[in-house]
């Protein structure tokens, strides 16, 4: 587990961090193994400890609740975790949404997200406590708070993501609207170069998103190809939705 990706202009009020118990301090546990996916390899990193990275943030949800994440837990979507490409499983880190400077503690379970420009899949609860459910997107910062709890032994193989994760039903956000009719002309520009254009509201608590989606695919990888092709005919924000 991405111009035209927008932010919506409402404030929000801020929440306030949720701190979990101190992590230990960092050792070195081994060089965890490197990893491919979609022909792409990663190479997880064995000690967190000044680790700081800036990037994009997007969400999962309903579609993987209860199953099984990297580290061999089961996704909870309603708990605090999210995914991460290369930062040691167990490893906690404070995410800041640079977009309205609500910041959350969290612990890293999961590998992700392997899309182009993500730095940090959230779960469903880190990211309505990040307000970042109604965009789909945000910008952050994330810096690494302490070492793995319980870090697997060096060389022992590690889990991640089942295959099934991509193959599914995907389609293309290319923005964010809180006025319907703003989002229904883009939906009207968009039909006249692509199939499938159209809104879905989304409620997050406080006000309604009107999310503006494209396209469709049956495969991650063929997703990213469609989202290369709509970034360079000028939606660099677009970003893939498994639906």
């Amino acid at each position: 587990m991405i111009g035209l990706w927008l932010q919506a202009c409402a404030t929000v009020q801020q929440a306030p961090p949720r701190t979990p118990a101190p992590a230990p301090a960092a050792k070195a546990i081994g060089q965890p193994k490197p990893y491919k996916v979609l022909g792409a390899w990663y190479y997880p990193i064995s000690d967190a400890r000044g680790f700081e990275e800036e990037g994009i943030a997007s969400w999962y949800g309903e579609q993987f609740h209860g199953r099984k994440t990297s580290n061999g837990e089961t996704y909870d979507m309603y708990g605090i975790s999210a995914a991460h490409k290369t930062l040691p499983l167990g490893t906690y880190v404070r995410v800041h949404n640079l977009a309205n400077d609500r910041t959350l503690d969290l612990r890293i379970n999961d590998r992700g997200p392997f899309v182009n420009g993500r730095i940090i899949d959230l779960s469903y609860s880190a990211a309505k406590a990040l307000g970042v459910l109604g965009p789909g997107t945000a910008p952050v910062k994330i810096a690494a708070l302490g070492a793995p709890v319980d870090p697997k032994a060096p060389g022992q193989p590690t889990q991640y993501m089942p295959l099934d994760y991509y193959t599914g039903n995907f389609t293309f956000q290319v923005g964010a609207f809180t006025e319907h009719a703003n989002a229904q002309r883009l939906v009207q520009k968009l039909s006249q170069q692509y199939e499938n254009a159209h809104t879905v509201p989304y409620f997050d608590g406080n006000q309604t998103f009107y999310r503006v989606r494209v396209g469709r695919s049956a495969s991650l990888e063929a997703a990213e190809q469609y989202e290369r092709m709509l970034a360079q005919n000028g939606y660099p924000g677009v970003f893939i939705v498994a639906e």
